[in-house]
């Protein structure tokens, strides 16, 4: 009874935090909507190429989530205006069945591929080499997976 008991009391502490974690991210009604509100507010004028948003699902749950590439973004007559030597800013959202949008990552990346690998959805990851942390001039290449609200790396080179 004991054992049944202490099993229990983890389960709720187990809920606790992970009713608390999400509670505290912020839940987004639509991210397209406030991305381009952001650069709207920020640029004079915000040119917006159509594949600034990317919508499918990245955790493999059914759901379509969204990817947002600041390298498809003109301020100003700047493209991308964050992007550096590092690569551009990337933004990954996961729709909750709750309603609404939550921010799972954001990554400075060359480029990312989203591919089926040994049956799971997976995204090949291009990034600067201190991301993999090397100094030499061949960039990092990453491969990770998205399971409910956690950007998971599977590995790296």
């Amino acid at each position: 009874m004991n054992k049944l008991l202490i099993i229990l009391l983890q389960v709720v502490a187990l809920l606790a935090v992970s009713s608390q974690a999400f509670s505290q991210a912020k839940l987004i009604s639509d991210p397209e909507i406030y991305e381009k509100n952001h650069f709207r507010s920020e640029c004079k004028i915000a040119q917006f190429d159509p594949d600034f948003i990317k919508r499918f699902d990245i955790n493999n749950d059914g759901i379509i989530d969204l990817v947002s590439d600041h390298s498809k973004l003109v301020c100003d007559g700047k493209r991308g205006p964050a992007c550096d030597a590092e690569g551009c800013v990337n933004n990954f959202y996961v729709q909750v069945k709750e309603g609404g949008y939550i921010m799972v990552a954001t990554a400075k990346l060359y480029s990312y591929e989203f591919v089926q690998y040994f049956g799971n959805m997976v995204f090949n990851l291009t990034m600067h080499p201190r991301y993999c942390g090397r100094t030499d001039a061949t960039p990092c290449q990453m491969r990770a997976r998205v399971r409910g609200l956690d950007f998971n790396i599977l590995s790296k080179k």
